[in-house]
């Protein structure tokens, strides 16, 4: 009997201890597993350390140059804040028997803004009256200060994506996308009616819908138009008041009766290096320095020429199959539109070249090496013209824009209008509102 129990009890002992060492064995995978994860965090927190430090590190980096800037800054303003500057401007810009130019506009609007803060109302006022006399196409720089300006001060101000301040070169802009290295990386002249080389005329955003922009509290985003959709001609109005209230729009249906002037206008286009682009809304040719038009003695720059399938303008109620805008600016910042319709016939050379290199999707400005290019090849013989006040055909569609409509049109083959790569990129004719068409 003794020898049965000591069995049992060596058993039981057993038993206890195989089951002690499976609970110790399965305690140890436990936390054996407790602490690879701990490892892992660990890891992963040292990363995050390390990524702070080299942000900080980075930050400390740009602190002096911003620091100096503040100092800059709050220089000028001190300079500004006894208001005599600001006086004295105001008083001589009140001589000013034609009104101010947009340039000086923005200027006076810039002093009240050192003098006054943002929170002043004149400043608010000076700053959207400059975005009234501009217009994109001509003044980027001037449209881009007083929108982010306005921004800056809180106003409910649509800011163009073109105009979000750049991110430093290698980091990612506002919008998530890596920055240009440099200022010919992105994409060069947007459209224009006025705009130079390089400079977005449009105000246009990618095709895609507008990005948003990085001024939130203004809540401000990058305005996105086209020709068709929701975004269509019809519907520029919502985002560009003078587009649907402006009195003077272009283009028109020329009709009679006419007016008669005595004036004429008289190309003088030079010889030069190509420069095209696709600018997604347009094929438009950049025009170096140097060629002119005259118009009644008075002398205007040529900045570029662009493309309109079908036409724009109408001559009693018809199109054309496409037309061709000269843009000129005068020292003074008006602007003059040369339009040449083109008429469905023979080939043309001109035509032949330019499309022979322009882009077929959207993207930078080309310059083909060795290929010159005179705007004269696309000018009928004859200059007589019709001629009336307008305004861009684009948003923001400002007005006082002069329009000379060429009477002799220019032929263009039929598959050269094909190869335009826009099916439809015209604005619909405007209401006349009794303006006078004049003919010479």
């Amino acid at each position: 009997m003794f020898k049965i129990i000591a069995i049992i009890l060596l058993a039981i002992s057993t038993a206890g201890a195989g089951y002690f060492g499976w609970t110790q064995k399965k305690s140890n995978v436990a936390v054996t597993a407790q602490v690879a994860e701990l490892e892992a965090k660990v890891e992963e927190s040292d990363k995050k350390v390390e990524a702070t430090e080299e942000e900080l590190a980075a930050s400390k980096e740009m602190l002096p140059p911003l620091m100096t800037k503040a100092q800059e800054l709050e220089a000028v303003k001190a300079a500004f804040s006894t208001g005599t500057v600001l006086k004295d401007l105001e008083a001589a810009y009140a001589k000013e028997k034609k009104g101010l130019s947009t340039e000086r506009q923005l200027g006076l609007a810039g002093v009240r803004l050192l003098t006054n803060g943002t929170k002043d109302p004149a400043t608010v006022e000076a700053f959207q009256k400059a975005l009234e006399m501009t217009d994109w196409k001509g003044q980027q720089k001037v449209i881009c200060a007083a929108q982010n300006a306005l921004a800056a001060a809180g106003e409910k101000i649509k800011v163009m994506s073109e105009c979000a301040p750049e991110a430093p070169a290698g980091k990612a802009d506002a919008h998530g996308a890596p920055a240009a290295k440099d200022a010919h990386a992105a994409p060069a002249a947007k459209d224009a009616h006025g705009a130079p080389a390089g400079k977005d005329a449009h105000g246009k955003d990618d095709k895609k819908g507008g990005k948003k922009d990085a001024h939130g509290p203004a809540d401000a985003h990058a305005v996105h138009w086209d020709y068709e959709g929701a975004m269509g001609p019809e519907n520029w109005g919502k985002e560009f008041p003078t587009c649907g209230k402006g009195k003077s729009q272009a283009p028109l249906n020329i009709k009679g009766p006419f007016e008669k002037v005595r004036f004429n206008v008289a190309p003088d286009y030079k010889q030069g290096q190509l420069k095209i682009v696709n600018n997604g809304h347009t094929i438009q040719v950049n025009v170096p320095a140097g060629s002119k038009i005259r118009i009644d003695g008075k002398p205007y720059d040529l900045l570029q020429f662009h493309f309109h399938r079908p036409s724009e303008e109408h001559i009693d109620g018809k199109p054309s199959a496409m037309v061709v805008h000269f843009v000129h600016k005068n020292t003074e910042g008006e602007l003059a539109v040369l339009g040449v319709m083109l008429r469905e016939g023979n080939e043309n050379p001109g035509i032949k070249t330019l499309w022979a290199h322009a882009p077929k999707s959207e993207g930078p400005e080309v310059m083909p090496d060795g290929v010159m290019f005179n705007p004269a090849n696309l000018l009928p013989k004859e200059m007589d013209f019709f001629h009336y006040d307008g305004s861009l055909t684009t948003p923001p569609c400002t007005e006082k824009v002069k329009f000379f409509i060429l009477k002799t049109q220019v032929n263009i083959a039929k598959e050269q209008v094909t190869d335009f790569p826009f099916k439809m990129n015209a604005r619909p004719v405007q209401p006349a509102n009794g303006r006078p068409i004049y003919t010479n």
